[in-house]
């Protein structure tokens, strides 16, 4: 049972002081992990991470034991979710979804992380409904749709062409997908260009 797991660290560096290329190397030898995408906040130079993992149990490891002793080291408050990778790939193929075998024609300039705070098996998220007005929107490459592991959260990790046009996404069309939830929500928006490097060394599936 593969999972996802979204990590943020609360701290502001630019992504050319992060050690990835040290970081690299232990984090591939982490039991499990598949890829990871490196993410770096656009307007706060957060630094955080998109997983695979190959089960829930390793990823659960990483979320408590490995990751939390990193971002003691760097005295920092950290954020980490698990998300369940297996209910999800029907809704996510739809939308060009790399982590399950799509290829993009070019490479993203930007990432975008959603959640929405509902209560709701993925079998009834509506993202049949969904899907086809995401496509429709400016500069959108792909997305891999989020179904949390415990708390039933839905939400997506997203590829885009532009940092403008995920920016325009994540703040005036998904705020308007959450009220007809009712839902609060989080979204977060990252520089692909500045992680591109530290990303194809972790094996992150936007670059094969």
């Amino acid at each position: 049972m593969k999972a996802f797991v979204y990590t943020e660290l609360q701290l502001s560096i630019p992504m050319q002081e992060v050690p990835w290329r040290e970081l690299n190397p232990t984090l591939l030898e982490q039991p499990g992990i598949i890829n990871k995408t490196w993410l770096s906040g656009v307007g706060n130079q957060s630094i955080g991470g998109f997983y695979m993992f190959d089960t829930v149990a390793n990823a659960e490891r990483f979320v408590t034991e490995y990751f939390p002793t990193e971002a003691r080291k760097l005295d920092v408050a950290q954020t980490t979710r698990i998300l369940d990778a297996t209910v999800v790939g029907d809704a996510s193929r739809d939308m060009n979804s790399v982590h399950f075998g799509a290829k993009l024609n070019q490479k993203p300039g930007a990432y975008l992380f959603t959640q929405i705070e509902v209560d709701l098996p993925f079998s009834k998220a509506p993202w049949r409904e969904i899907n086809p007005m995401i496509k429709g929107q400016p500069g959108f490459l792909a997305k891999t749709w989020l179904a949390g592991l415990y708390g039933r959260t839905v939400g997506g990790f997203y590829a885009f062409d532009t940092i403008e046009n995920a920016k325009a996404f994540a703040i005036n069309q998904f705020p308007k997908e959450a009220a007809k939830l009712h839902a609060a929500f989080t979204t977060r928006v990252f520089d692909a260009n500045a992680t591109e490097e530290a990303s194809r060394g972790m094996k992150a599936p936007f670059y094969s």
